[in-house]
């Protein structure tokens, strides 16, 4: 206590916390420093002190880690923290707008906080709120819809609070969704909640691993893997302690289908976790959630409490008798859109800023803490435990030969009915956008359909009967991606679009490697400039080089599709780039 004489830092609070997490070490980095938040409001430098030595990370450490993440702070900020969305989606529908309008109100700038201490107002990326555009987190709480009217009631705490709308030609994934609210343990085992865990633990590791293999699951977040040959490379991996990872990190712009599932179907999740772990012989699993998700952070809270009470998991828990055990520890991001990447994700769970790290070695031998490790995106997971119960020939029955099951899919933008579809993998464009979601608000004409999100490209109303699957798409040069549909009209200018998708790429490199970290910068320097209608002769070039050097050299997917977009549009509308296009 001698240290903090003369000073109003009261230490004893954060002690109690740091007694619990110094046996994790480093490790522990991230719950403390937000631990520590959480008491103070922001992160005083005596507090930094604390944590260092309870955790024996060196203060340099601590502070280049804090700067890293966009949702700790160093200093004091309002007591509550407007969250103002303006990427693509809110963007569209007023976000710049209703951010001036809530500084204006408060007499502050982007980034500032009001004299009282009341409030500060931030710019965030996507809140995974697209359908609800434009949007805003006011602490811990979102508000979607938000309008120029309704500014006063965001500031007073009231607000419309959003509930995703949930469609489906097949009700395999959403079984749960669509009542604004987290199904409990008791209802999800009323469904058949658990079974697939129960009938995994009745087969061996390697009958599970065959099973999901059999079925043709390719992961969801974007990359494809087959998720069973990805399971079966760890299982037979050398070393232990195994690992199974849960990238909640959901955090693509137009993308909010994670979220859903999350916030409503939280069982569905930590069931397919647990099938995982027992496949590859993991004795600890994480569930890691992005830090602008605090619902989904809470409804899997409950969940993982409710499910370690009924003996489904938990440190020496025999689980269903079947002699095997494993612990599930939940962490919280706290604002990396990196962290999504798998291996910045694996450096921020062991407490470090989240760098991408070089590949090979691949997770499945070399992973978290540098053991074999399983890591599987919340929509992948949530395929599992039907995938199990049911048999991968009953899986296979939905979609393409080449692209089995179910996928969803994040509809925003421009159409009447924004929300969460369900479809089997095959239908088209043109079947999913108009028959199912209603097609262009107000009438109006389609102009454009942006596809995978900020680092997706773009399709054209030629292309409405694309098919939708992973042969189909990538027969169009177009990516399946994270499942982002944005329909964009006639009235939209492509070159505000782009500008607002390079100044995401901007914002979240990390900066580990050059030609994304300048390539980026470039880039938006570039769109912005196109965008103000002051192109410069030779800007599609420059833009074409910086894109093409971006995706031959950075050593992760940011910096590789940060130009995707934008190289898309090069090849599609190479008229806006020169200014010669008056109408956009």
């Amino acid at each position: 206590m001698s240290d903090y004489i003369g000073s109003d830092f009261d230490p004893v609070p954060l002690q109690g916390i740091l007694a619990q997490l110094a046996p994790q070490g480093r490790a522990a980095l991230l719950p403390a420093l937000q631990a520590a938040q959480a008491l103070y409001g922001y992160l005083p430098e005596l507090a930094t002190v604390e944590i260092g030595r309870a955790l024996k990370v060196p203060l340099a450490d601590i502070h280049g880690v804090i700067e890293f993440y966009s949702l700790l702070y160093a200093q004091p900020k309002g007591k509550t923290v407007l969250h103002v969305c303006t990427d693509p989606a809110c963007a569209l529908r007023g976000g710049e707008q209703v951010l001036a309008a809530i500084c204006q109100r408060l007499g502050v700038q982007p980034g500032e906080t009001t004299p009282d201490r009341e409030y500060t107002v931030e710019r965030a990326p996507c809140l995974g709120l697209c359908d609800h555009a434009p949007a805003v987190l006011r602490g811990q709480e979102a508000i979607g819809a938000v309008d120029l009217q309704s500014v006063g009631d965001v500031l007073q705490g009231r607000g419309n609070h959003p509930v995703t709308a949930c469609y489906g030609e097949t009700n395999d994934l959403i079984a749960g969704c669509g009542k604004g609210r987290a199904t409990t343990l008791t209802e999800y085992e009323a469904r058949g909640g658990y079974a697939g865990l129960r009938r995994a633990l009745s087969m061996s590791p390697a009958e599970v691993i065959a099973e999901v293999k059999a079925s043709g699951l390719v992961g969801r977040g974007g990359a494809a893997f087959p998720t069973g040959v990805k399971w079966e490379g760890a299982a037979q991996a050398p070393g232990q302690p195994k690992y199974v990872v849960c990238n909640a990190d959901e955090s693509e712009p137009g993308t909010f289908k994670d979220r859903v599932l999350m916030e409503e179907d939280p069982h569905l999740v930590l069931e397919g976790l647990l099938i995982a772990g027992y496949a590859i012989g993991a004795a600890k699993g994480y569930l890691y959630v992005r830090g602008e998700y605090p619902a989904a952070y809470q409804a899997l809270t409950v969940a993982v409490d409710e499910a370690r009470r009924a003996g489904y998991f938990g440190e020496g828990v025999d689980i269903l008798g079947s002699g095997y055990s494993i612990e599930i520890e939940l962490r919280l991001g706290a604002g990396a859109y990196i962290c999504g990447e798998e291996t910045a994700l694996f450096e921020s769970i062991e407490g470090k800023r989240g760098f991408p790290r070089l590949k090979p070695p691949f997770p499945t031998t070399h992973g978290l803490f540098g053991k074999p490790t399983v890591i599987n995106n919340v929509e992948t997971l949530a395929n599992i435990p039907r995938i199990v119960t049911q048999g991968a020939a009953v899986y296979r029955q939905l979609g393409t030969e080449k692209s089995p099951g179910v996928k969803l899919f994040c509809l925003s933008g421009d159409v009447v009915r924004p929300g969460l579809y369900e479809v089997p993998f095959g239908v088209s464009l043109r079947h999913l956008l108009f028959d199912l979601a209603g097609g262009v608000r107000q009438g109006r004409k389609l102009q454009a359909v942006l596809f995978g999100g900020a680092a997706g490209a773009f399709a054209t109303p030629d292309q409405l009967d694309v098919e939708m699957s992973f042969e189909g798409l990538r027969a169009a040069g177009l990516p399946l991606g994270s499942g982002v549909v944005m329909a964009l009209d006639e009235t939209r200018d492509l070159r505000r679009i782009l500008a607002g998708l390079a100044h995401f790429f901007a914002h979240e490199s990390c900066g580990k490697c050059y030609p994304c970290q300048i390539g980026t910068q470039r880039q938006y320097e570039i769109l912005r400039r196109v965008a103000d209608g002051k192109a410069l002769p030779g800007d599609a070039e420059r833009l074409a080089d910086v894109g093409w050097t971006m995706a031959d050299a950075s050593i992760c997917g940011l910096g590789q599709t940060a130009a995707s977009a934008t190289l898309s549009a090069l090849k599609l509308w190479p008229e806006i780039f020169e200014g010669k296009n008056e109408k956009l």
